[in-house]
């Protein structure tokens, strides 16, 4: 494309880019801290959008690379297909989606990388550049088929269940000093191909293997952690490229999904290595559950005329969301609900636990697809000194965050993890379909306590009961 251009442009097009380069990772970064607010995550998201288009313009432009005809067809078709995805795409299979495009991210770091060996045939390019090519293929391949395995335990067509077999550990400690090992001797023969494919083999198998005994309802901080890996994958293949754009951008993926990693792990009080390896909502978790509904505790019911009162006579009211929300599709039903509160002068909050849902930001998203208004969503921290003060609280597809035995009970195996202190509101009505458990399969001593109630039955019908019966009011 170069050879288009004035000579006095080209001149200073090194600088030019450069300069753009440096625009466009501002925008990144003003853009990325724009996405940690509902109120401006969508303004954020547009102005990331803006910068990748601009940083991909500009290195056509600076890389002679690709015919124009094949970057306006795969644009078109790249388009098309995420168009279509973002419109047809569920709430509920959101996670999927993002699961699936964190692997497809991965893969494309990956085939950059092997793309410049075989650009240069890896006669040209120096042993430091062969190091970080097969870094990047290694995370790129393990973040593709571990995304596709985060896929498959999200949308049930793989258990979500741990699946652990002997010597797991080892066996992938293994394979990672084998890929370590066959890396510097690809770095030694660049020109020897065996090592080189062995290496993308074992990243692929690395990354199912790597989610296989991860429980399904951990896989928020899988997604999570996924995402860091294909943002470091990206970073890899900038390095190959010399493209301090993707160099940049790629290092801030990776910084933001690890942060975020961090923070949900801190939310259930269980470090990195435990998610990752501690088979978590297993067999143990599975023998702790058996106990429920024993019939040794007793429950109080509630019925639709009766809660209705209870919220609409009401000084303060705090709904805390779950998956279930999300899997019954209810979240225009609970903002109908706020609203007829709001009507009747009830303050009506909302409190987000940092792992409720699927994905992060999952319960934000849900309830801001039903115009739920952004200053009324709190976080954990903020939210939980208002429980004391607050008359109902309704709980509604969410089990494990608002047990009390992670307070009370030392050997429950949510023990320490922070949750939503709903227990200390005058009373707390809890939508569920059943007596059953959680994830993490143990019994909730919230259901027994005096101040709170059960409606039992699907969320979105229950809710519209209770609708109804606000009405007649």
């Amino acid at each position: 494309m170069s050879q288009f251009l004035p000579d006095v442009v080209l001149a200073y097009l090194p600088t030019t880019v450069q300069l753009i380069y440096m625009l466009s990772v501002s925008l990144f970064i003003i853009g990325l801290k724009r996405l940690g607010s509902p109120a401006t995550a969508r303004s954020g998201n547009k102005m990331a959008s803006l910068a990748m288009f601009i940083g991909v313009f500009v290195t056509l432009f600076d890389q002679e690379i690709l015919t124009f005809e094949y970057i306006i067809a795969g644009v078109l078709v790249g388009s098309a297909i995420g168009a279509y995805a973002a419109k047809k795409v569920e709430m509920t299979a959101m996670p999927e989606m993002v699961a699936i495009f964190n692997g497809f991210g991965g893969a494309a770091s990956a085939l950059v990388a092997a793309g410049e060996y075989f650009r240069f045939e890896g006669v040209s390019l120096p042993q430091s550049d062969l190091f970080i090519m097969c870094i990047g293929i290694f995370i790129g391949a393990l973040t593709f088929t571990g995304s596709i395995m985060a896929y498959g335990k999200l949308n049930g067509k793989i258990t979500g269940n741990p699946v652990t077999y002997p010597g797991q550990k080892p066996i992938n400690g293994l394979l990672v000093i084998v890929i370590a090992v066959l890396s510097a001797w690809f770095v030694y023969d660049p020109l020897n191909m065996i090592p080189f494919y062995v290496i993308i083999g074992i990243s692929l198998l690395l990354g199912i293997l790597f989610v296989l005994p991860i429980g399904g309802a951990d896989m928020p901080v899988v997604i999570s952690l996924l995402n860091s890996l294909s943002g470091i994958a990206a970073s890899a293949a900038g390095f190959v490229l010399n493209n301090s754009l993707l160099i940049v951008s790629g290092a801030l993926v990776g910084a933001a999904g690890l942060i975020l990693t961090n923070i949900m792990c801190k939310a259930m009080n269980r470090p990195l290595s435990n998610v990752l390896f501690g088979a978590f909502g297993g067999e143990s978790a599975g023998l702790a559950g058996a106990a429920v509904g024993d019939g040794s505790k007793s429950i109080r019911e509630v019925q639709p005329d009766d809660a209705a009162v209870m919220t609409a006579y009401a000084q303060r009211v705090i709904i805390v969301p779950g998956y279930g929300l999300a899997v019954a599709q209810a979240q225009h039903t609970i903002r109908e609900v706020a609203s007829l509160l709001e009507a009747k002068g009830v303050d009506v909050k909302y409190g987000i636990h940092p792992v409720a849902g699927r994905m992060p930001g999952h319960m934000n998203v849900l309830l801001a697809e039903a115009n739920v208004p952004y200053p009324q969503l709190y976080d954990m921290d903020d939210i939980n000194p208002e429980f004391e003060k607050t008359d109902v609280v309704l709980v509604i597809g969410a089990n494990d965050v608002v047990n009390p035995q992670a307070r009370s009970n030392p050997a429950s195996p949510i023990f320490g993890m922070p949750i939503l202190n709903v227990d200390s509101a005058k009373s707390v009505i809890i939508f569920k379909r059943s007596m059953n458990p959680g994830f993490a399969g143990i019994d909730n001593d919230l259901f027994y306590l005096p101040n709170a109630y059960m409606f039992f039955g699907d969320a979105k019908k229950s809710l519209q009961s209770l609708v109804s019966a606000i009405k007649e009011l």
